[in-house]
């Protein structure tokens, strides 16, 4: 590894100083910045991770892995719109507080979701060549000769993405897990099948390292994101509220409360506010 790989690209530093900004206009009371804050410290906290991936293991998504990083974010929104679609049926969670111009909320929305993958991939990166010095997101150098996932996990996963839009919403809205690990199901063994990088191959060939820093990275957004989420709703800026059934409420909610992670605030009707997507999408914090 050459010296010059060996620097902080300056891109480190950029994405430092705009999560510092982001929290500095929190702790000022901007509503500008607790309107925009999800996108702001997503952004951030990717060039910041992207840069501590790229001085510690030499290459990066956005270093060394330019043409395939447009593709990644463009292929976030399109997922996330998936879930989205999903919600409209299912209702777990809403938006509020977004700018009440359509334009301007699109905009919000999908840079927003822009971010959804790029920091769970830079987060898998970053502790997995921590943990075990390897690139999880990175194609194996060798092709796999370990049997990829049968197809019986295709039929399940088509089942559990299908199920809940078969139901009535009142028990659909139990099931958003199936359909998370549905397309898991669904998706990896057609990646297998055309050759690409497996999750369930890679695990029949001894490498943990993809799922288990996949997990972690998972559970580091998750923290992340609701930590951000509740910032920018105790400052009045956008965020999402859950609406999932009182019995997967956590932390004893009641009275139609969320707060996950720490948020308290009221749930809202569906058609309380022109500025959110009715049944669409919805947390509990920020606009991600």
């Amino acid at each position: 590894m050459t010296s010059t790989s060996r620097r902080f690209p300056w891109h480190t530093w950029l994405g430092l100083a705009i999560l510092f900004a982001a929290e500095a206009g929190i702790a000022a009371g901007s509503r500008v910045i607790a309107t925009w804050l999800t996108p702001i410290v997503w952004s951030g906290y990717i060039l910041l991770v992207d840069g501590l991936v790229r001085r510690a293991a030499g290459a990066s998504w956005l270093t060394t892995r330019k043409r395939e990083a447009p593709i990644l974010f463009l292929a976030s929104i399109g997922i996330w719109l998936i879930f989205e679609a999903y919600n409209f049926h299912l209702q777990n969670w809403a938006y509020r507080g977004v700018p009440p111009n359509p334009l301007v909320r699109d905009f919000a929305y999908g840079w927003s979701f822009s971010a959804i993958l790029p920091a769970i991939f830079e987060t898998a990166d970053l502790v997995g060549f921590a943990l075990w010095r390897r690139l999880p997101t990175q194609p194996p150098r060798q092709t796999s000769r370990a049997p990829g996932p049968s197809r019986l996990w295709m039929l399940v996963g088509a089942i559990l993405v299908a199920v809940p839009l078969a139901l009535p919403q009142a028990i659909a809205s139990y099931l958003f897990g199936a359909v998370w690990m549905g397309f898991i199901f669904l998706v990896d063994p057609i990646n297998a099948q055309l050759g690409a990088p497996s999750l369930a191959r890679r695990w029949k060939d001894g490498d943990r390292s993809p799922i288990l820093s996949l997990l972690l990275a998972g559970a580091i957004c998750g923290i992340l994101w609701e930590t951000w989420n509740y910032q920018a709703f105790r400052a009045g800026g956008a965020h999402w509220v859950y609406l999932v059934p009182e019995a997967l409420r956590p932390f004893n909610l009641t009275s139609g409360r969320c707060r996950c992670s720490g948020c308290s605030a009221s749930r809202p009707s569906l058609s309380s506010s022109s500025a959110s997507i009715p049944s669409s999408g919805q947390r509990c914090g920020s606009i991600t």
